[in-house]
């Protein structure tokens, strides 16, 4: 699939492979969990998605880290299922350069590195060495930074920036530079500014409004505000009822330069990129 950058907005829809997703979608839930992830990519594709993204690890505050092992038995036998049914761009979502060689040998197209390129140093050189599109995040998580709410779930809190903005933005443009040494192509990347990865409900808020400065640095900008924690604590509402929340942050992320949003409900958000896009790249 090419990619026409600035042209419309793209949907990926997120696939947790996860016992504990925050958002109370991990399909390892259910009973015949391979069939249920067909069938919710099926669904994703029906309704508008452009992308998958599959990912073995949670990535909520406060979450317990798995093997390499155990992301490898969730990971592989998903993507190889959902590449034998059906013909769409499918990410994984890993930090570990292993899981990703493995996944891309089952059939993923991209690379969602949560970490930026920062926490495995071979996995920037397999990018390079396959040529595969490749999100780089920012991401300042510390578990000692998480507070609970059992209605509300995790948050950050304490996190410091000299400024948000522009840190997030030099965090980024040095993790590109990991990219680049390595052989990675411009145009291969895409950054994500880690809404919800150590930031606090202010600075999230942040950095949707100021996301042009963030696609000033002439990359493809994905977002992924889905049902996040910063919107349940402006709002009261817990995952189940973060919708609403959900479809202003996409809004407001696609006019402020968002090529790509990260969603967990496709149907909705499908509809809330197209008429927002409508309206702003219209002109």
């Amino acid at each position: 699939m090419n990619f026409a950058w600035g042209e419309r907005t793209y949907v990926m829809g997120i696939i947790n492979l996860t016992p504990d997703s925050f958002s109370g979608d991990g399909m390892l839930n259910e009973a015949d969990w391979l069939a249920g992830v067909v069938d919710r990519a099926r669904s994703f594709v029906r309704e508008g998605a452009d992308i998958l993204d599959m990912g073995g690890e949670s990535t909520r505050p406060g979450s317990t880290p798995v093997t390499a092992d155990e992301e490898l038995a969730r990971v592989i036998p998903a993507i190889r299922a959902v590449r034998e049914s059906l013909d769409i761009p499918i990410s994984v979502d890993t930090y570990r350069a292993g899981v990703a060689k493995a996944a891309m040998d089952a059939g993923a197209d991209w690379v969602n590195d949560v970490w930026g390129l920062r926490m495995d140093d071979t996995m920037a050189p397999l990018i390079a060495t396959r040529g595969c599109p490749v999100v780089i995040m920012h991401n300042r998580s510390k578990p000692k930074d998480v507070a609970q709410e059992e209605r509300l779930g995790g948050r950050y809190v304490g996190v410091d920036y000299d400024d948000v903005i522009a840190d997030v933005a030099r965090e980024l443009e040095e993790s590109v530079e990991i990219a680049l040494n390595a052989g990675i192509q411009r145009e291969q990347i895409i950054l994500d500014p880690g809404i919800g990865f150590g930031k606090t409900v202010s600075q999230n808020c942040r950095l949707i409004d100021e996301l042009n400065i963030i696609k000033d640095l002439g990359y493809p900008v994905l977002i992924g505000p889905s049902r996040k924690s910063f919107i349940g604590y402006t709002l009261d509402l817990p995952p189940d009822e973060r919708m609403e929340g959900t479809a202003a942050t996409v809004a407001i992320g696609i006019d402020r330069g968002a090529d790509i949003i990260r969603v967990h409900d496709v149907h909705e958000m499908v509809r809330v990129a197209r008429m927002t896009d409508r309206i702003v790249r219209a002109k």
